[in-house]
């Protein structure tokens, strides 16, 4: 059995996802940014999804599961994983954030800041507290050397 962690952050990042669009298009008002800030948020979606799948990807090549609530037998410590210890949740914070930028929905940006709250206050330390436990030395040595979101 993995870390106690209530909730999946996919489901999570979906719900927040769809609940951001329905009521940015059908309650708040729209704000219209400039057609730069649009193309900032269509590169920031493809580099979320880019960010995504890669690390999704090298949870397949080390046959782990990527559910926060799953056994791990080993921690990945490549490709992004050697940059960032949480590329899975940067990558869903990021695309909302990019999503607001995009369609300038004021949503998207407040389930950003909730999505990255939850994740950093509630997920990411069962997550450690687990890991803690089951490899020690390597695992503490890790979080030495890897940031948790990248740049801090």
């Amino acid at each position: 059995m993995g870390p106690a962690v209530n909730g999946n952050p996919l489901q999570i990042f979906v719900l927040l996802l769809v609940t951001s669009y329905v009521i940015g298009e059908f309650i708040l008002p729209k704000y219209a940014l400039f057609s730069l800030i649009n193309l900032i948020g269509i590169i920031g979606l493809i580099l979320s999804l880019t960010l995504f799948f890669s690390s999704l990807n090298l949870f397949n090549s080390y046959k782990e599961n990527p559910r926060p609530q799953a056994d791990t037998n080993k921690i990945i410590k490549t490709g992004i994983f050697a940059y960032c210890r949480n590329p899975m949740y940067l990558a869903f914070i990021s695309f909302h954030l990019s999503m607001f930028l995009t369609f300038e929905n004021v949503a998207y940006f407040l389930s950003a800041i909730g999505l990255f709250v939850w994740i950093n206050t509630y997920v990411i330390p069962e997550e450690e507290n687990f890991l803690e436990e089951k490899f020690s030395d390597e695992y503490s040595r890790y979080l030495e050397a890897v940031k948790k979101w990248m740049f801090f």
